[in-house]
């Protein structure tokens, strides 16, 4: 089973992209994407190297975001695809036997996504989010409801994690709709008390509601 709480790296630099890491695997997180844009692939595996260092330290999964090749050459556990990406069949080719989540912002792209045979789904924006450059259309809880409800009615059992500018008042109302967990960055990277936040984070998605 993936963990609930999915960190997705931020930063200026790559440098600070892996500080950053660092922060939230001390903090508790277990389940890491190093997001990495405008970077040579040379220095994407460089990078994805040390995170996958930091990972494995740690005992958590590294996803590696956009790129099937410097997921395979750093052995990541994981990849993930947005909607633009190599295809899902071409990248289970190059990295057989790994997780592969997959961007969605409707529910067209859910169906797509489970017909790939994804392991899990990032479905959002939840709202704005400065992090994301080209952002889809804001889902807000109202989205989530309506997609998971389509979901339901199609016995579509993907796990779906909620992503986008998610705040802490956000995630209990978020769980309920029920998504399986939910993927952040300014949440904890921008969080004084890093241990404390993951900590409030983790008690609302294994909350017996949520198990």
């Amino acid at each position: 089973m993936l963990h609930k709480l999915q960190y997705i790296s931020q930063g200026l630099t790559p440098d600070v992209h892996i500080q950053n890491i660092e922060s939230a695997l001390q903090a508790g997180v277990k389940l890491i994407q190093l997001r990495l844009k405008n970077i040579s692939d040379e220095l994407y595996v460089d990078y994805a190297n040390q995170a996958k260092g930091l990972c494995n330290q740690y005992d958590a999964i590294l996803i590696i975001n956009d790129n099937t090749h410097v997921a395979e050459k750093c052995n990541a556990d994981a990849l993930h695809l947005g909607l633009g990406d190599m295809s899902v069949t071409e990248a289970k080719k190059i990295i057989p036997n790994k997780i592969i989540g997959g961007t969605a912002n409707t529910f067209e792209h859910i169906k797509q996504r489970c017909s790939e045979s994804v392991d899990y789904i990032g479905l959002g924006p939840y709202q704005f989010t400065s992090t994301k450059e080209k952002l889809s259309p804001i889902l807000g809880i109202n989205g989530y409801q309506t997609i998971i409800q389509q979901m339901q009615k199609e016995n579509l059992t993907t796990p779906i994690y909620a992503i986008g500018g998610i705040e802490l008042k956000d995630v209990e109302t978020i769980m309920e709709t029920g998504v399986y967990g939910i993927a952040v960055s300014g949440l904890i990277t921008n969080s004084e008390n890093k241990k404390e936040i993951v900590k409030q984070i983790h008690d609302i998605l294994y909350s017996k509601v949520n198990l």
